[in-house]
């Protein structure tokens, strides 16, 4: 059983969770991820790894509450236990010298970041984070971010860079050097800025976790198309080169069990309202799952 040590809503319907894991903890890296199911008959949920201590044995989750089984984890007390956690999984970020990088991340993506801006720093590269927010109640880690990042801008959907792929946009066009972006939240951003970056031909890559079942290549439902080929996240990713996704053929696939999805939450719902009213994030609105993946949504999140 996977105790959880800590628990902290850092903001609206964004939860931050520590478990004891220490197979998972010894042998971590940035990019990589967990499947875990709160309970015997719960659904297997992917998780960015958001941080890791080999040495307490400990790793560190950041997810939306978005569906049944989110709802259903943030609703767990200090001290619960999860069914499992399997993990890691995916292809580690390849982390080398690269030069100046931009870090973009918004929603829960702003949790794997953290350990990937820090292993670009050991490499000796300059990392500029820019990090999204619909507000400045929707951003958080900022003090985490400027303590590892050369430099941290903050955009919230107003002024002259109103979103990350309009910082990613100015960068570029200005003519500053940047040699490597990477990008985790949820699908539009990361389709924005791979939009954004494309025309510099400057590598730009994203983190995918779309619908998973087993994690390890044999379900086939993660399926992507990346460079006009079939590849499976699990395995092949969760990095892919952004201006090579379909992202259209990725929000049919992730749309494709939303009727499903609303009919899971609002029965759980019915018999676990208290425990959502207890809780101090506001708890999950079905008809965001019809909006997570919409373009023009910014909020959209993969979270299930």
């Amino acid at each position: 059983m996977y105790e959880m040590i800590k628990k902290e809503n850092l903001v609206p319907n964004i939860v931050f969770m520590r478990f004891s894991a220490p197979k998972i903890a010894q042998t971590a890296l940035p990019g990589q991820f967990v499947i875990l199911r709160v309970d015997e008959k719960g659904e297997r949920i992917p998780m960015g790894l958001a941080g890791w201590d080999a040495d307490e044995g400990t790793i560190d989750i950041v997810f939306y509450v978005l569906g049944t089984s989110t709802a259903k984890l943030s609703t767990l007390p200090e001290g619960a236990s999860l069914a499992n956690i399997a993990g890691p999984l995916g292809t580690p970020t390849v982390v080398e010298k690269f030069g100046r990088v931009i870090c973009a991340c918004g929603c829960f993506g702003i949790g794997p970041t953290l350990p990937l801006i820090r292993a670009l720093k050991e490499k000796g590269n300059e990392v500029i984070t820019v990090v999204e927010g619909r507000g400045p109640d929707f951003v958080f880690w900022i003090d985490r971010l400027k303590e590892a990042s050369d430099e941290v801008h903050v955009v919230t959907g107003c002024g002259k860079t109103a979103w990350a792929n309009d910082f990613i946009a100015e960068e570029l066009e200005s003519g500053r050097k940047v040699d490597r972006i990477f990008v985790h939240g949820c699908p539009f951003m990361m389709k924005v800025c791979s939009e954004a970056s494309k025309p510099s031909g400057i590598e730009t890559i994203v983190s995918l976790t779309p619908l998973m079942v087993d994690g390890t290549g044999m379900c086939g439902a993660c399926r992507v198309e990346v460079g006009g080929k079939t590849k499976l996240a699990c395995v092949d990713g969760p990095d892919f080169p952004g201006h090579e996704v379909n992202w259209d053929g990725l929000v049919i696939r992730l749309r494709q069990m939303i009727p499903e999805e609303d009919l899971s939450f609002n029965i759980w719902e019915r018999e676990n309202w208290h425990k959502l009213t207890a809780k101090p994030h506001k708890p999950p609105n079905p008809d965001k799952l019809r909006e997570r993946v919409d373009d023009g949504h910014r909020g959209a999140c993969t979270s299930a």
